[in-house]
């Protein structure tokens, strides 16, 4: 399927552009108290690591707000800084962050709102709007009688529209609700009526288990119709797996190829190996690897090469008990291997493929549209979006 991405006007976050068929890009958000230096570092430098490439930061206090310089010190990740309610606390982290974002159904009367525009444009930054169906204005609840995807896109045309008036552009909006239908009405009618980029995510989505179920869903219907130009999956987990989950999607929609694609069989009777514990392993040991690379674990011969043809490498379950597996790579059989020796038979080869790759230039492939390098297939059909 190729996916027509949304036409918009970019903006860039730090060194990283949003929008404006730059690839969808990846971000999270700390969970330590931002006042807590050394913690809120390092939990920066672990999402690193697993390629988040922008981290939002809560500013809830002044200590927060001045704990900004020591941690912009120690990472090299853009930051935005993420305010509710008391604009004085985004105009002191204007002063250090690449982005602040602001919620117009919670951060006060318009004056504050003119003072933060004021403080980013001095700093050449952008700013997110940031529409939350828990939060919106008290009008737009009286007007709708609650929430509703028409609520949340009015609000953040009338915050992107009055900002204008006042001469900014620099801007990127993002419309969350916790109820994914909802949301995904909210993003289609503000892409309707604005070609300003979008950040997607479902608030509140849940555990791991449920929020990143919810999230596939709700970001992945936006981005199969070409919404969406970043993007958090928010999780009640560790914000490294927001990360994982996140390029996950984006893997799976072909938007990015960034990382090891690990493909490995629902197991059934025939299995003679362990395929869940080794999928899950294997899976744990190459999160460090960024170049693509698809990887293909199966619990038996019979499928083998024929199910993992499409993989780079691969693995298939041994032959009676205590026989051997095989090793494959771009479907064809290498050789045989131990039972016992194929997992880590597999990981020594995907290292060595991994490093081959990346001295060849081999990276996150897509073009400057942020779309696969190699689209194919029918056309793409279009899917009803809610009308104004």
């Amino acid at each position: 399927m190729f996916i027509k991405r949304r036409k918009t006007r970019q903006v860039r976050v730090g060194s990283v552009p949003i929008g404006g068929g730059a690839p969808v890009v990846v971000q999270s958000m700390t969970t330590p108290d931002t006042a807590d230096v050394k913690a809120t570092v390092e939990q920066i430098h672990q999402l690193e690591q697993v390629g988040c490439e922008l981290v939002r930061v809560t500013v809830n206090t002044p200590e927060a707000a001045a704990a900004l310089s020591a941690i912009r010190k120690q990472t090299t990740v853009p930051l935005i800084a993420d305010i509710h309610f008391d604009h004085r606390l985004a105009l002191k982290a204007a002063e250090v962050v690449d982005c602040v974002r602001i919620n117009p159904g919670n951060i006060g009367a318009w004056w504050k709102v003119e003072e933060v525009v004021k403080a980013v444009r001095e700093r050449n930054i952008p700013l997110r709007i940031g529409v939350n169906g828990g939060s919106l204005e008290r009008e737009l609840l009286t007007k709708y009688g609650y929430p509703t995807a028409e609520a949340l896109a009015e609000s953040a045309l009338n915050a992107v529209h009055a900002i204008e008036d006042i001469g900014f552009t620099a801007m990127k909006v993002s419309l969350k609700a916790s109820d994914v239908l909802l949301m995904v009405d909210a993003y289609r009618l503000f892409a309707l009526q604005s070609d300003y980029p979008v950040h997607l995510g479902v608030t509140e989505a849940g555990t791991l288990l449920t929020g990143s179920i919810k999230s596939s869903v709700g970001i992945g219907l936006l981005l199969a119709d070409g919404i969406g130009d970043t993007i958090r999956v928010s999780l009640a987990a560790d914000p490294v797996e927001e990360v994982k989950v996140g390029f996950e999607i984006l893997k799976a929609l072909e938007l990015r190829h960034r990382g090891v694609n690990v493909i490995a069989c629902p197991t059934c009777g025939r299995v003679e190996i362990d395929v869940v514990k080794l999928a899950n392993e294997i899976e744990k040991r190459v999160g460090h690897i960024r170049v693509p690379l698809t990887v293909s674990v199966l619990g038996c011969v019979v499928n083998g090469i024929g199910e993992g043809k499409e993989a780079d490498i691969g693995i298939a379950g041994g032959e009676g008990s205590g026989g051997h597996g095989i090793l494959f790579k771009e479907g064809k059989l290498i050789r045989k291997v131990k039972s016992e020796d194929l997992m880590e038979t597999l990981l020594a080869e995907i290292e060595l493929m991994a490093k081959e790759r990346e001295a060849g230039g081999s990276g996150d492939k897509g073009n400057g549209h942020g779309e696969p390098a190699a689209a194919s297939g029918p056309a793409k059909k279009e899917i009803p979006v809610l009308k104004v």
